[in-house]
């Protein structure tokens, strides 16, 4: 491996008093960016605050952009530009609670894992490089992206890559979850929602008319009777429904959540065809509005098993003693790969609870997840980009 990728994490490793004040400084970032709310399309304050983070730091071009996404640059020597992107959104709105608690060895707190550790990654990225003589040759680009989840679709990263007058040499897509993480391909996805709506005129005495979760639940039924091969691999995942009000209320209203993934393009868009044409009979059937929305679609595609900054990674993830988990990914990776950029996707820690109000992320694990991190950035400003 890259002697200077050795010896940092050697010295980030041994050097305690030194990784304590990165820690404490990494800590108070992840509180003030978690109990920041950002539900999709309103990530305004989260980025603000990112981006004072960034000034402090004294990095170039620190602004918040048209799509909301916190940008900021720890300059280089030379032309050539590192994107480090964690996404800005979340799926809690500012109803909840955002409340962190942290605990010797935990911390709590919605979205901590997802994604606000590593937007505070970011954050003190800076000051690790600082701390530990890291100067780069490539500019090193720190990028909060908006409207990534759901309805956003990428959207801020997607601006950010269609309108940045310099090539990009590489990105690293930072998660909070799960250490261990190496994502450099994209599968196949189309995330769908599926709109229920008794009209107020509706006749409930027509064929089928039970309600919304009864015709809901049919419905669900039927779609999990879709064949899903094992070859390509292919899932239909059911994410959430809300359905009702009340005890002694006939529910008017439904809502299901869902993703197709696949190997294979065509194998998404035959299911999602089927299911669309299942939202169709049972409009027909019941009388109801049911109505099929495409969010969101990524495209097979990525790197291979043996480029450069793939095989670094591993070894990486190695000489941390890290069991490399290689999974495709439907994040923000799938933006680099429409844009036949070499990126991978990395996770920080471990954690339990995701995508609930308590979810919690573990502190220990984090020195490994930021040494992988830094480490991928020293071996991408080395030349760990280019096939050979």
């Amino acid at each position: 491996m890259n002697s200077k990728i050795s010896d940092f994490i050697k010295r980030f490793h041994e050097d305690r008093e030194s990784y304590s004040n990165v820690l404490e400084t990494l800590l108070s970032s992840l509180i003030m960016i978690s109990e920041t709310a950002a539900p999709t399309f309103r990530e305004h304050n989260r980025a603000r605050c990112l981006v004072n983070r960034y000034m402090s730091s004294n990095l170039l071009n620190c602004y918040v952009d048209e799509l909301g996404n916190a940008l900021g640059i720890i300059p280089g020597k030379s032309d050539r530009n590192i994107l480090l992107v964690a996404h800005l959104d979340t799926f809690f709105d500012e109803k909840v609670d955002h409340t962190v608690t942290i605990l010797p060895d935990l911390v709590k707190g919605a979205a901590v894992a997802d994604d606000s550790l590593g937007l505070a990654a970011l954050a003190t990225l800076p000051y690790i490089l600082e701390t530990y003589g890291i100067e780069p040759e490539a500019n090193i680009i720190l990028m909060g992206s908006a409207r990534s989840l759901g309805r956003g679709d990428l959207e801020g990263l997607r601006f950010f890559l269609d309108n940045f007058k310099k090539p990009i040499t590489a990105g690293v897509c930072i998660e909070g979850v799960k250490l261990g993480r190496l994502s450099y391909s994209s599968i196949g996805m189309l995330r769908g929602e599926i709109n229920y709506r008794v009209p107020e005129s509706y006749d409930w005495t027509k064929f089928n008319s039970e309600g919304a979760i009864i015709n809901m639940n049919d419905l669900i039924n039927r779609i999990l009777e879709i064949p899903t091969p094992s070859k390509p691999k292919t899932s239909i995942v059911l994410g959430s429904i809300e359905a009702g009000t009340s005890y002694n209320t006939i529910p008017t209203r439904a809502k299901l959540k869902f993703e197709i993934r696949s190997e294979s393009d065509q194998l998404v868009e035959d299911i999602a065809h089927k299911i669309e044409s299942l939202t169709q009979e049972m409009t027909s059937l019941s009388g109801a509005h049911v109505e099929f929305k495409h969010l969101a679609r990524r495209s097979p595609g990525g790197t291979d098993f043996s480029h450069p900054l793939n095989l670094i990674g591993r070894e990486i993830l190695t000489d941390l003693k890290i069991n490399t988990r290689l999974t495709p990914s439907t994040s923000e990776l799938a933006a680099f790969i429409d844009k036949a950029i070499p990126a991978v996707t990395i996770g920080l820690t471990d954690g339990e609870n995701m995508g609930e109000e308590d979810e919690s992320i573990q502190i220990q694990p984090i020195k490994k997840g930021l040494s992988l991190l830094v480490g991928l950035i020293l071996a991408i400003d080395g030349g760990y980009t280019f096939d050979n």
